[in-house]
């Protein structure tokens, strides 16, 4: 498809939406008040809205490649802030997806190049903590879709060891986190792991002085 071919759909859709709902982008254009913060993979199969039949509006949202939270990725750092602090959401949800090229990926020893490398570690060290449980799985796609799952789980749990989500918890009671993993195969959202405001988590990453 050539990238004009964008454009005229873009204006196809846009005429379509006012012809249906005359109001549609005056409201769209006026306020901005989602209460989901949406953190996924980057793989184009994956659309936040789409999958879950939202509205332009409702779900703010962050992708990269195989749904990782890094504490050290101002980037996402930002995009946590703003939804947390400034829109005020009151969930979270990471969503990895069952057959992630990411994940698979970050299974082999190929060599992806410097900043693949570093990116791919952070999953290589989330297979590292289960290793003893994915070596155990003989069928490479049950392992790979296993590790989709535990890759959600400790990236939920990355989250919850942030400053930016421990004040809201303490202060505000928000907001609640929920690991997710969508199936490519069928369309269906696999729940992982739901945290509650002020969860427990290791004391090490407890912040006292919020």
């Amino acid at each position: 498809m050539e990238f004009k071919k964008l454009l005229e759909n873009n204006r196809a859709w846009a005429r379509l939406r006012v012809k249906e709902d005359p109001d549609f982008f005056k409201r769209l254009s006026a306020l901005q008040q989602p209460e989901f913060l949406w953190i996924g993979c980057s793989d184009s199969r994956v659309p936040a809205n789409q999958i879950t039949d939202t509205h332009p509006g409702e779900i703010f949202v962050h992708r990269n490649i195989a749904n990782v939270v890094v504490h050290t990725d101002v980037n996402l750092s930002a995009v946590l802030d703003y939804a947390v602090n400034i829109l005020k959401v009151k969930h979270v949800i990471v969503c990895g997806h069952y057959g992630c090229g990411g994940v698979r990926a970050a299974m082999t020893r190929t060599d992806y190049k410097p900043i693949l490398n570093k990116w791919l570690r952070n999953i290589k060290d989330v297979y590292r903590i289960y290793q003893e449980e994915l070596d155990a799985i003989a069928d490479e796609e049950a392992r790979v879709d296993r590790l989709v799952e535990l890759n959600v789980r400790e990236q939920v749990m990355n989250l919850a060891k942030m400053s930016t989500i421990q004040r809201a918890w303490k202060h505000e009671k928000r907001p609640h986190l929920h690991g997710w993993a969508y199936g490519l195969k069928d369309g269906y959202i696999n729940p992982i792991l739901d945290l509650e405001p002020g969860a427990a988590i290791d004391p090490l990453y407890e912040y006292e002085d919020l």
